[in-house]
């Protein structure tokens, strides 16, 4: 069965996008056919794997994951619903397909606010090509509002970045909080925690390592053993259109693929 697997937090600049992307990578290095799907308005992953031009050309002519949640879908054919088959970008990195994002996104709450059944949109448009995958891998933007909210109706697990600081802790209650009650309101949703991730660590101070010890005696087995560090090779990569395992940054290189082994042991893959 497919696992698909939402990338959350309720906070920005805590690795999600990294984690997102280069475990969608290391998943197709493994053979695993997978898809990225950036929910994210700011297109971060989608600027991971390919450039700006590429991007605006494809947006142009076949759409993005807006047009797939309901933005604009006049603007493409005439059929009443948009075929994600068709809005895919294949083979960005190795056996991983992209389902690019767009600035449109910031506005698909407005857009949507009167939709039917808007936290399916996501789930309804991959049921056709969700079995071509053995994974599928959603990056969501720092917040529960439609985008996040359709990943997690899609999903069957969800990853939690943590960056090692006082406010990333204290809101990840809450977002495990939300996330309950979101899948609840669902009407019993199945949702399973596939592991917390300590990400983006700077130098070694005394608060962080307090956040730290914190985190993994509150939350115990949750939280992965894998701590992923702050390193410029990240977002070299990112800026490369390469993930992580293409970098000669062979301490990064084992951090993202201890910390994917982790989340596949998780997911039973």
């Amino acid at each position: 069965m497919t696992k698909i697997i939402s990338v959350v937090n309720l906070k920005g600049g805590v690795g999600k996008t990294a984690i997102a992307v280069n475990f969608a990578a290391y998943c197709g290095s493994k053979g695993f056919h997978t898809l990225l799907v950036d929910l994210d308005p700011q297109t971060n992953a989608t600027f991971s794997c390919i450039d700006v031009d590429v991007w605006e050309r494809h947006a142009q002519e076949h759409g993005t994951i807006a047009n797939v949640l309901g933005f604009r879908p006049q603007a493409f054919a005439e059929a009443a619903r948009v075929n994600v088959d068709s809005i895919l970008i294949r083979n960005v990195f190795p056996m991983v397909d992209l389902l690019p994002s767009h600035l449109d996104l910031f506005t698909i709450d407005l857009d949507l606010a009167g939709a039917i059944g808007r936290e399916y949109k996501l789930r309804q448009a991959l049921a056709p090509i969700k079995d071509q995958y053995q994974f599928i891998v959603c990056d969501c933007p720092p917040n529960l509002t439609i985008p996040t909210q359709n990943a997690l109706a899609a999903s069957t697990h969800y990853v939690v970045p943590i960056s090692p600081d006082y406010l990333s802790g204290i809101g990840v209650g809450i977002l495990l909080t939300r996330v309950r009650q979101f899948c609840s309101d669902l009407q019993g949703h199945n949702l399973t925690l596939a592991g917390m991730i300590i990400s983006r660590e700077g130098r070694k101070a005394e608060h962080r390592l307090q956040t730290v010890s914190a985190l993994r005696t509150k939350f115990g087995n949750d939280v992965l053993n894998t701590v992923i560090k702050e390193r410029v090779s990240v977002s070299v990569s990112a800026q490369n259109h390469n993930s992580i395992f293409h970098s000669r940054d062979r301490f990064a290189i084992q951090e993202f693929t201890n910390a994917s082994e982790e989340i596949l042991t998780k997911l039973g893959g």
